[in-house]
């Protein structure tokens, strides 16, 4: 028989087809199941108005055969089935598609969900198959047709005697070598697995003959041997579960369902804290069932983790982890979507970023956002909870795109309250402030502990004003990429743009300063760019120094930068050592300044030590701070001593 050559380039066509456009081989099982679904689709869609199909929904299947012998795969349907002149059209043209034809021809208000579109799908058989055989008779044929070819060299089409009416795809898989192992592909449980994987969701059967362990019947009238004894039985067993749980109705679906389901399928040992299930439909038609873990995995904050849903089209798994379905600040839901009407590229394993994708993410973004307010107002403990686990991504969220999220993600946010000592909103906070209270306060610490004990917090306090706890590693620059919040602007109580003082207070303090301008000079020269200036301050009580900051750049966020890969002592804040006028260290500062300006300086980085160690920041130093604090102790012990002399001597 004449061998027929493929029409277009072929063989450059078919090559750039089997090596380029599909990354992996074991697709072509997906590629082929697909096809076989769309043709029963057909001849269902065409059962419903042509009464000589006679078969009935449950009559239709995809079935799998292996024969490890000859090395061949088979994948048989009922379905519409091709006459010679279609397999001619269907096969001997690459990339043209009978599924986007028929889907064309049909569009008629029903729903027609055929999944091949591009016509390319069953080639990738050759990524496995050195020779494929496919044989079919149409459903108003009475005989059949065979299709075969070997490749890019072209195709034969013959008649063929088939009793079964429908459409068998025979691959003769290549030989192994040392980098592929074709022979996987004739394997039962590799098989089932594939299937499991891509098909698990078409809407017919997927059979296969599949091996069962069973304990050995007794024949009646015989005793039962004292050990039991085993058999392999081999049965046709359905591979696929076929019907979606996510095209269920949400009151056909119980809470227990749903959670085997998500144990099942993205392997947690724990029920999920949150499901949604949803279906929208308009401008971006989609089923989605989401699911928010109860704890975070253990490589969720690391480089590691990727995150991503799962993405079907009509039931064909698409993508494993498809990243641009969630933003960021979400990454931590697993689950996944099935959309009719994705643009999807010619492999069906990339997506073509289009307008249709972003209609879908935006809409998954406000459900789960909605979800997460539903769940802050109705269960607080149980948010609180999931706060713990993902607070961290949602506040980074904020410092994303300059602070695009704000709107999204500010009402999610959690901060420990020096008032109310528990997590409290951002709302809620604001909803307690004081009249006239123009700002939202907070301190920045490792700990709630170590923000509490710092000495501009008892201002605060002590002027009765609710103060947050920034405690997290980006929780101040989510606040300051912010910058305000139902136009209240954020002010950290370590910077200078805190005044509580009164008019006289400030005049007062502006005195005193100015009187001290040459302690201050000289104990800026002592510490030399370790701080920016020296100055008195009265937001301290009973604590003799603090460090606070001038400009936007905290000594905490100063810190978290600098400990960003290659960013290493790129950013320094504008330190200020600040003294409380009042206390007897002072006047000590005072009289050293006069009397011993040596003295004066090996006090000056004391203190200076001291706001650092109070403020929870590294010290530079801490050989020079040690010599220091041992100087300063020897010199008390001699002068312990002195005066202990000079009480035994006294007659």
């Amino acid at each position: 028989m004449r061998t027929k050559q493929f029409k277009a380039e072929s063989k450059k066509l078919l090559d750039m087809m089997i090596n380029s456009i599909y990354t992996h081989k074991e697709i072509f099982l997906r590629e082929l199941v697909s096809n076989a679904s769309d043709a029963i689709d057909k001849l269902y869609f065409r059962s419903l108005t042509d009464d000589t199909v006679t078969l009935a929904r449950s009559d239709y299947k995809i079935a799998l055969a292996v024969d490890k012998e000859n090395r061949l795969l088979s994948i048989t349907d009922n379905g519409c089935g091709m006459t010679a002149e279609e397999l001619e059209k269907n096969l001997g043209t690459i990339a043209r598609s009978g599924s986007l034809d028929f889907k064309r021809e049909n569009e008629t208000g029903e729903e027609v969900e055929v999944i091949g579109q591009f016509g390319v799908g069953f080639y990738s058989a050759f990524m496995v198959a050195d020779h494929v055989t496919v044989e079919s008779r149409a459903w108003d044929e009475a005989a059949g047709s065979r299709w075969e070819s070997s490749g890019a060299e072209g195709y034969t089409i013959e008649p063929c005697e088939m009793e079964q009416k429908g459409t068998r795809i025979t691959l003769h898989l290549k030989d192994d070598t040392e980098d592929e192992k074709y022979s996987e592909f004739l394997e039962e449980y590799r098989l089932s697995e594939l299937v499991k994987k891509y098909s698990d969701y078409i809407r017919y059967p997927i059979t296969l003959m599949m091996p069962q362990y069973r304990q050995k019947a007794v024949p009646e009238g015989e005793e039962a041997p004292e050990k039991p004894e085993y058999e392999t039985v081999w049965e046709e067993t359905t591979l696929n579960s076929m019907i979606p749980l996510w095209r269920k109705q949400k009151s056909e679906v119980t809470p227990e369902e749903y959670n085997e389901f998500y144990k099942g399928k993205f392997y947690d040992y724990e029920d999920p804290a949150v499901t949604i299930h949803t279906r929208t439909e308009g401008n971006a038609t989609f089923r989605a069932l989401l699911f928010i873990p109860a704890h975070a995995p253990m490589n969720y904050y690391t480089t590691g983790y990727e995150k991503g849903l799962q993405l079907y089209s009509r039931g064909v798994l698409i993508m494993e982890k498809c990243a641009d379905l969630l933003p960021d600040y979400f990454s931590f839901v697993k689950g996944l979507v099935d959309s009719e009407d994705l643009s999807l590229n010619i492999s069906r394993e990339m997506l073509q970023h289009d307008r249709q994708l972003q209609l879908i993410e935006r809409a998954l973004e406000r459900r789960i956002k909605g979800e997460l307010e539903k769940l802050l107002e109705n269960d607080r403990e149980k948010y609180e909870a999931l706060w713990k686990e993902f607070g961290t991504q949602l506040t980074y969220g904020l410092c994303l795109d300059y602070g695009a999220h704000k709107e999204t993600l500010q009402d999610l946010l959690l901060f420990y309250s020096s008032t109310e000592k528990k997590l409290t909103t951002l709302k809620e906070y604001v909803g307690r402030m004081k009249e006239g209270q123009e700002a939202i306060y907070y301190g920045c610490g490792k700990t709630v502990e170590a923000v509490d004990a710092l000495p501009q917090a008892d201002q605060i306090k002590e002027a009765g004003y609710e103060m947050l706890y920034m405690v997290g590693q980006v929780d101040e620059f989510a606040v300051k990429t912010m910058r305000d919040y139902d136009g209240k602007k954020f002010l950290n109580i370590r910077t200078d743009e805190i005044d509580l003082s009164t008019e006289e207070q400030k005049k007062a303090l502006a005195e005193e300063n100015e009187a001290a301008a040459e302690l201050f000079a000289a104990m800026k020269e002592a510490l030399g760019d370790k701080v920016h200036a020296v100055r008195f301050t009265d937001k301290l009580k009973s604590h003799p120094v603090c460090l606070s900051t001038e400009g936007g750049l905290s000594m905490e966020m100063e810190q978290t930068l600098n400990a960003m890969p290659g960013r290493e002592g790129r950013f320094k804040a504008d330190v200020v050592l600040e003294l409380n006028p009042d206390h007897p260290v002072t006047a000590k500062l005072k009289q050293y300044a006069v009397t011993d300006k040596e003295k004066l300086a090996d006090y000056s980085k004391l203190l200076y030590a001291e706001g650092c160690l109070i403020g929870g920041v590294p010290i530079e130093e801490p050989a020079e701070l040690c010599r220091l604090i041992t100087a300063d102790i020897v010199q008390k012990f001699l002068c312990a001593l002195f005066i202990l002399a000079c009480f035994w001597n006294k007659p």
